[in-house]
Order: C-alpha cells, then structure tokens, then sequence
C-alpha cells in the first residue's frame, strides 16, 4: 500500500548521476553516464526521474560532475518545467562548497550538497541512481519505511547467489526484514528470507530520516578512513545502532519477472536495449500506466521506403525514432534514435544507432554501437570479423562493437 501525495510532499530526492562510466566507455567520453541514450528517444536518467514523477517525488536535486553538458540541457529542457509551484528537479553543479575535492564516493556527494538538502523542509530524504533501468513506486517504499518506523530503508532486489558474490552488495535480514548484515560481493552470500535461491542485493536506493541523514554526513565526511560510500560505509555503521529494514523490490513493470538492471558496462547497456524489442518486450516503454518521460527535438514521422523486391525499407522487431529514413535497407532487432538515415542494401542487426547517424549503402552493421554524428561510409563492414573490429573500434567483452567519433568534439545537442 502506498502513502498518500500529502506525505510524499514531506520528501526530497537527491538523484546522484555523476559517475565517470569508465566501464561505459567509450559511450561516456563526451558525456555523463545518465546522459547516454536509452530505448531510441530517452536517456538512462529519464527512467528513474520518471519513477520520480509518477510517485509523486516532485522535489529532486539532480547531483551531476563529470561531463555533464548534455545532462545539463537535458534536464533544464525536458524536466524544469514539468512540476508546479514549490517543486523541482534541479541540477546541483559541484560547488565544493564545503570541501576542496571533487565528490569523493556517493555519501560525499550528498554530503557536499548539505545546504540545499538542509534548506528544504523535509521528513525524508530519498537517495537515487542515475544509472539504473527499472519501474518502481517509491510511495510504496516510503509506506514500509514509515510503517516500520525505520531510520533508514535500502531497497533490495532479489538476485541468484553467483551474481550477488560478483557483482552487489549483499543485504542479510531478519523475518521483518530489518537488516542485521551487509557485505560487499561476499564469497559465501546470505540467503533472503522469503526465497532460499536468492540473496537480496542492494539497488542503490535509500530512504534515510532527514534529522538522521544529516549528522551521519557529517560524521562520515570527518572520519579519514572513510571511503564516504553509503553501501560501503555508512549503511554497515549504523545497522546496530539504528532501525534499518531492506524494502523487497515491487516491480511496476508488471511482467511475470521483476525487472531491474544496472548498465554500467557496454554488454549490460546493449543487452537492456535489445530487452526493448521483442513483441511482448521484457521492459515495457509503451505502458500507459506508468509513462516514460523526456525531452526530444521535434521531427517529422520517421519514414520507410522503397517498396521495390530489390530495396524493400523496413525495420522489424525494431524501435525506429522520428525523423528517421529506413531508405532501402533493412532493420531487425534494432533500436534507432531520431534523425537516423539507413541506405539501400544496408543490413542492421541488433543495434542500437543513436541520434543524427547515416548508414551508408550496402553496409552490414550487426550487434554495434553507433553514437551520434557518425557517418559509415558505403559497404562498411562490423559485427563480423571481431579481430577486424578490434583494430577499428572498441569492443567489448561480449563482442558488442562500439563506434564513435574519431575526436573528441564539443558536445552538440543529441
């Protein structure tokens, strides 16, 4: 059951979206990870600020640092508009306002935008990720938390034991799911209460009391040997001292499976875009009931000819942006953004083809990358010869070539 839109006013959110994505990279060379474009017409950060809006979060601080331009625009034309009077979702630069370092892990970041959390009344503050894909109702967290009297809740998704050890930090709880345990990709991960196959991993999401959140800050920003990370520090202090509960992820993706990834890496990233084109898709950007938002530039409907045996323009299994021209070629479980041109004779498979891309004729382009602006000159060849990609492009460990730019430019709108 989730809290009603009064006690959801008596919280903020902090959205931290800074992270470098050195593991994104090269996609992150001119942009921040939030930034980078999702499902054709959003970016990763849209997701979660979407989540955001449909549960009635309307008073978010967007927490930026590295490369953030774009973000930047993103947000100001897309988001600062969309909340009425005494709401907002607000880019906060980094001020080092109360510190002479750049953000030195998430519990600093929050911690060196104190003034702005603090000059905003409020009885919860919700710590968020940028990064992450998945459709969740944070009334329905806040509800437990409150229920529970909690100091603090995390949010946990339920996950296979071999992951857990690999990849998350890894949350032990009691029958009420209050949290006795924590540990950092464990060789040996606790099991969850509710299913003996799974280990319930943190997803990065917080709800702390805000009379709470602000001395911890504090107290950790003091200490030398704090690596200032809420998953690594903050949250394994408190958990004897504090009522601290884990929230079980409720997934309002509404399909048979919970759905929730974390696309740090190319192969992740590659892998929640193709989860996009399937006829019943494993992620839904087409449910009404819980709207995806964003900002995008305005064109024409996206276009597919010609109608000839030889040249037949089509694009099945595919998500095709507007302003797009399938001209003569041939699109299969593709996502492609806006303003994208694929010539007569090309082959693209598995793709993901961001804004303002030209497919020259005759190419064949399978499980790639392209970012924005580039131009694949006639009968290019990738996706197929891995040691021939390699000496071209970057590619990553799971064979997804990515193609960018030859130098790093100016950032021009996407």
């Amino acid at each position: 059951m989730a809290v009603g839109i009064a006690t959801m006013r008596k919280a903020i959110g902090v959205l931290l979206a800074g992270g470098q994505g050195e593991r994104l990279w090269p996609l992150t060379r001119d942009r921040a990870k939030p930034a980078v474009p999702f499902g054709g017409i959003y970016r990763i950060i849209d997701i979660t600020l979407s989540n955001c809006l449909n549960s009635e979060l309307r008073r978010v601080f967007v927490v930026t640092q590295y490369k953030s331009l774009s973000l930047n625009r993103h947000i100001r034309r897309g988001w600062t508009s969309i909340v009425g009077m005494g709401e907002f979702y607000e880019v906060l630069a980094p001020q080092m306002r109360v510190s002479h370092n750049w953000y030195l892990g998430t519990a600093d970041a929050v911690y060196q935008n104190i003034y702005s959390i603090g000059s905003e009344q409020s009885s919860y503050v919700f710590i968020l990720s940028g990064d992450h894909i998945y459709k969740m109702d944070y009334q329905k967290m806040l509800a437990q938390h409150i229920d529970s009297a909690a100091d603090v809740t995390v949010a946990t998704f339920e996950v296979d034991a071999h992951l857990a050890a690999k990849q998350f930090g890894v949350i032990e709880t009691d029958k009420d799911w209050r949290i006795v345990g924590f540990e950092e990709k464990p060789a040996a991960p606790k099991r969850s209460t509710s299913n003996a196959e799974k280990c319930n991993a943190s997803m990065g999401v917080y709800i702390f009391n805000t009379q709470l959140l602000l001395p911890l800050l504090i107290a950790d920003a003091e200490d030398p040997t704090s690596q200032h990370d809420f998953g690594k520090n903050i949250i394994p202090k408190i958990i004897d001292k504090h009522r601290v509960f884990a929230y079980n992820f409720q997934d309002e993706n509404k399909n048979e499976q919970a759905y929730w990834r974390d696309v740090g890496t190319v192969d992740a990233y590659h892998e929640a875009n193709m989860d996009l084109v399937a006829v019943t898709p494993v992620f839904n950007l087409y449910d009404k009931s819980w709207p995806l938002h964003t900002w995008q530039q305005q064109y024409p409907p996206a276009k597919f000819v010609f109608a000839d045996p030889e040249r037949r323009g089509s694009a099945l299994d595919s998500i095709v942006g507007s302003g797009s021209i399938i001209s003569g070629g041939r699109v299969e479980r593709s996502v492609l953004g806006l303003d994208v041109r694929v010539n007569s004779y090309a082959e693209v498979n598995e793709c993901i083809v961001f804004n303002h891309v030209n497919i020259g004729r005759r190419c064949k382009i399978k499980r790639a990358i392209i970012d924005r602006h580039v131009s694949l000159p006639e009968g290019t060849v990738i996706g197929y010869d891995h040691e021939a990609d390699k000496a071209r492009y970057a590619v990553s460990d799971g064979g997804v070539v990515v193609v960018v730019r030859p130098e790093s430019m100016i950032e021009e709108p996407e």
